[in-house]
């Protein structure tokens, strides 16, 4: 059998949100890979199997890794299908299993609609193996078993599977939810840029459902961010390696530990926030030991020599933007009056409030969460 181009190259594309390219890079080389190369939301990595295992169980900071199985010149729907059919698609799954094709298409003139390349994808799966089977699997555009990618770009054309098995963002601890959460990996990046060691307290004023608690704890204590996930797209993979699968784990698992008391907490003036942050906190191992009260920020004595992370509301959560610049004057008065000591770390949804808080940033990083074109920006409060 001919390999596969991730089996020749030992490439692999690992996908991030825009702006976390070059940190995302950095922690797939703690965790093995080489030749990490930064592109536009992707990051490209040379690893065994080992490595891959690795950082789809470990990776915080990026959301699918993609092994590549051909490159193709793609002008048309014609060279799509026969792309599609030229792989052998019984070697990696059978017709008991679900498959779901997500694409992405740009600047060629004859495939405009990524939805409509994905079809076309689709149809060659299924045609080949109703032709070497008799049958044909099914598809599951929400939680299939399998993922498949397409990447289009110009006249080339990329098909790979997810090794992830869906996005990597999905911990598993997030129960409960409430307005406009902050997505994991951006969560988990807000910890990265902080460079906390899990040495001194840190603090959410408003932490509503625990994103970033819940992320502190998995960076504190190396809770491994996979531990939950049950399907990973990588066993699907014809030289998937169980036993060093099994001995990836073992290794991680075995590095968890216990978070002092009053390491992590964080309150929130919602009461039903509180209790969607106590139910998914406590998901996690030592979760428990996560402290959470019902209080506004404002009826905080202080927050001296910590580290804050916040994610305030912005105008899509508090539903009235005329309020917001008032509140985030608010906010910053606090920092500045209460929190003598403490670095803040604060994802602005809404870049322009950076201008109502008040204070001078030591750095501000573009970072994108749910289509916003956000700010995570850092304040040190003497």
């Amino acid at each position: 059998m001919t390999p596969f181009k991730y089996q020749k190259t030992g490439r692999y594309t690992a996908q991030t949100p825009g702006g976390l390219e070059t940190i995302a890079a950095s922690e797939l080389k703690s965790l093995g890979a080489k030749e990490a190369e930064p592109g536009f939301r992707t990051v490209e990595f040379t690893a065994d199997p080992e490595v891959l295992y690795r950082i789809n169980y470990k990776a915080r900071l990026v959301t699918r890794v993609i092994a590549p199985l051909t490159t193709f010149k793609c002008r048309d729907r014609d060279d799509l299908y026969r792309a599609g059919r030229s792989i052998d698609w019984p070697s990696f799954f059978t017709n008991d299993n679900t498959f779901g094709v997500f694409s992405n298409v740009s600047e060629n003139h004859n495939l405009i609609h990524s939805q409509y390349a994905a079809l076309c994808l689709k149809d060659a799966v299924v045609d080949l193996f109703r032709d070497k089977t008799g049958r044909r699997p099914d598809v599951n555009k929400t939680e299939p078993d399998v993922w498949i990618n397409l990447h289009i770009k110009k006249e080339r054309g990329t098909i790979g599977l997810d090794t992830s098995g869906g996005s990597l963002h999905r911990r598993g601890y997030r129960r409960k939810s409430v307005q406009a959460p902050l997505q994991e990996v951006l969560a988990a990046s807000m910890v990265s840029f902080s460079e906390w060691k899990g040495d001194i307290p840190v603090y959410d004023p408003m932490c509503g459902s625990g994103t970033l608690l819940c992320e502190s704890l998995i960076y504190a204590c190396r809770i491994p961010p996979g531990f939950f996930r049950e399907n990973f797209g990588f066993r699907h993979l014809p030289d998937f390696d169980p036993k060093i699968w099994k001995r990836v784990k073992a290794e991680a698992d075995a590095l968890m530990k216990t978070p002092p008391e009053g390491l992590i907490s964080g309150s929130d003036m919602d009461a039903e926030a509180i209790r969607a942050a106590r139910t998914n906190c406590g998901v996690l191992p030592g979760g428990g030991r996560i402290s959470l009260s019902k209080k506004h920020f404002k009826n905080i004595e202080s927050l001296e020599n910590r580290i804050i992370f916040c994610n305030p509301p912005y105008g899509v959560r508090m539903g009235r933007e005329a309020e917001l610049g008032m509140f985030y004057k608010d906010f910053g008065d606090f920092l500045k009056q209460r929190c003598k000591g403490s670095v803040a770390y604060i994802y602005f949804g809404v870049r322009e409030m950076l201008k109502s808080i008040g204070l001078k940033p030591a750095f501000k990083k573009p970072v994108r969460n749910a289509g916003l074109d956000g700010r995570v920006a850092k304040f040190e409060l003497y």
